[in-house]
């Protein structure tokens, strides 16, 4: 275990010194707009098929919707959102970044409400979960998958 928990800092080490502002530069702009969700789904499920790693995604594309779903619902902003998708092995990192500073907040999921669940549902599926503000304003929400290979 101890192995997985230092691939996992490599990981995110490596992501903080090249930073997300530079690393967003390769991903997916969204516009703001609920069509976003779907488009995110598809394109996590079709990247993630191409490096071989099918077996994540149906967990990496929940995410990927709570993740783009809270960054429309919440945020206002006249950039678009953007969706980056890398593979660090053993890892496969997934950010949306979007134009508002607010930190995300994890609630107490209700389970009767339709909504407040978001991070609950990035936490539960994901190795873990965070967030890094961007050098020009917003931020990016990101989440940590662990692979088989």
């Amino acid at each position: 275990m101890v192995e997985d928990a230092l691939a996992t800092a490599a990981c995110l080490q490596l992501t903080r010194e090249v930073g997300f502002d530079r690393l967003l530069n390769n991903g997916h702009a969204l516009p703001f707009q609920a069509d976003s969700v779907k488009a995110a789904r598809d394109i996590t499920r079709t990247t993630l098929s191409d490096w071989g790693l099918s077996e994540l995604s149906d967990d990496a594309a929940l995410v990927v919707s709570e993740l783009v779903t809270n960054a429309v619902r919440y945020t206002r902003g006249h950039r678009d959102i953007t969706l980056l998708l890398m593979r660090v092995a053993p890892h496969v990192l997934l950010a949306v970044a979007d134009p508002s500073d607010e930190a995300p907040r994890r609630k107490e999921p209700d389970f009767v409400s339709e909504n407040g669940r978001g991070l609950y549902i990035v936490e539960t599926y994901s190795q873990c979960w965070g967030w890094d503000p961007l050098a020009d304003g917003g931020k990016a929400v990101w989440a940590l998958f662990q692979t088989e290979a």
